[in-house]
């Protein structure tokens, strides 16, 4: 029998309106409607158009999908979303990304039972920031936001002269991260699931190595200072001040004051970009957001600040700044390091997962992020032939 819930869940997990779909498949909206609520089942032809569309295998649609079958679809909650977005986004954006995440955390669950994890330290941070706030309620909100970014750079174990690795001490802190094209508005989003996992998503677009780690660092910032807040309840002023919360944090956790001020009074001319461009290296932040932080911490004055920006601008900066082409870009490796574990000790393959799954290697990527061709590999190393290695000489 036709399942008409798996085909919704990944109709939306492809951003794809009824219409769109009908569209896709050459049919009417109602057409997709009858299928999605078990009135009609689509003809074979239907079906195998809406394989190849979404990388599926046909059975695919004839059985209950990994949402249905992981009984944690609740565990992810569209208020809970943290959208680092120049704009409110769009209903159907918004359901899709939950749906990915659900799809995601469904998958994580599935594969990475056998996992034995580090501790939580995020989990851990999180309650002890609760408990700073409780017991600091009457401190200015700026100097709760100071220490709660130092106590989350010395709970990660980040040294506090560098944000060499950020991305994988994020990792091996609890963070789940993951990578995908999100959109032009989007940078990044995060939230933390009912079971008190926090996962980060990353946008591919447009991204220097010093803007992806300000993107992570604000995520982490809302992880922490922006716990069950429902982000869909918003209006656009207490948004706003979210996202300002944020990137105060950011700049807090990436640019510890003490250790900034000293790199900064070896400078000599520090309304100049071309200046910090060693700072840039060590520290792996844009000369832009430093700029915004030397002028909060007064080693900028007004005048300076608006000279630094007007050079940025003249020197097309804005865009493009220096070491952008040349810091390596972390990506994130924790869910290929499970897989791969889980490939390697023989828990798991490529081809059981895909006949579980009932999906292509595409959709694994899609899902998971990870590139095609490390799917591709293992299961490549899945088909033996006859060698050698499989017969002796007799003695």
């Amino acid at each position: 029998m036709f399942i008409g819930k798996s085909l919704t869940n990944i109709r939306i997990l492809h951003e794809l309106s009824r219409a769109q779909l009908a569209d896709e498949l050459g049919i009417t909206e109602q057409a997709v409607w009858q299928y999605e609520n078990g009135y009609v089942s689509p003809k074979l032809e239907i079906v195998n158009k809406m394989k190849s569309l979404f990388q599926v295998k046909s059975s695919y649609f004839y059985r209950n999908d990994l949402l249905e079958n992981s009984n944690v679809a609740d565990n992810i909650r569209m208020q809970s979303i943290a959208y680092r977005s120049e704009t409110i986004n769009s209903t159907i954006k918004t359901q899709s990304e939950l749906v990915h995440v659900k799809y995601l955390d469904a998958f994580i669950k599935k594969v990475g039972s056998k996992i034995k994890y580090p501790s939580n330290i995020l989990l851990e941070l999180r309650e002890i920031v609760v408990e700073y706030l409780i017991s600091n309620q009457k401190l200015d909100r700026e100097e709760q936001i100071k220490a709660i970014a130092g106590l989350a750079r010395d709970k990660m174990s980040l040294p506090r002269n560098t944000n060499k690795n950020f991305l994988f001490y994020l990792e091996k802190a609890g963070a789940f991260i993951f990578e995908k094209s999100i959109g032009d508005t989007i940078d990044a989003y995060s939230l933390w699931t009912e079971d008190d996992h926090p996962y980060i998503v990353i946008g591919t677009i447009k991204k220097s190595a010093a803007r992806r780690n300000f993107d992570l660092a604000h995520e982490l910032g809302h992880l922490l200072l922006h716990y069950k807040v429902e982000f869909n309840m918003l209006d656009k002023q207490t948004y706003r001040k979210m996202e300002e919360e944020a990137n105060f944090f950011a700049s807090e956790f990436l640019l510890p004051a003490d250790e900034f001020r000293k790199d900064c009074s070896n400078i000599s001319k520090v309304s100049n970009p071309d200046s910090y461009i060693d700072l840039k290296i060590k520290w792996n932040v844009s000369l832009q957001a430093m700029a915004i932080r030397a002028n909060h911490l007064d080693i900028l004055t007004h005048q300076q600040f608006r000279y630094f920006f007007m050079s940025i601008n003249k020197k097309g900066y804005r865009k493009l700044e220096p070491m952008d082409n040349d810091i390596s870009i972390e990506h994130p490796m924790k869910i290929q390091s499970i897989l791969q574990l889980l490939f390697e000790k023989g828990e798991y393959s490529v081809s059981s997962l895909i006949n579980e799954l009932k999906v292509d290697i595409g959709f694994l990527a899609m899902i998971t992020g990870i590139n095609e061709s490390f799917f591709e590999k293992y299961q490549g190393m899945e088909r033996r032939t006859f060698s050698i290695s499989d017969i002796s000489i007799v003695k």
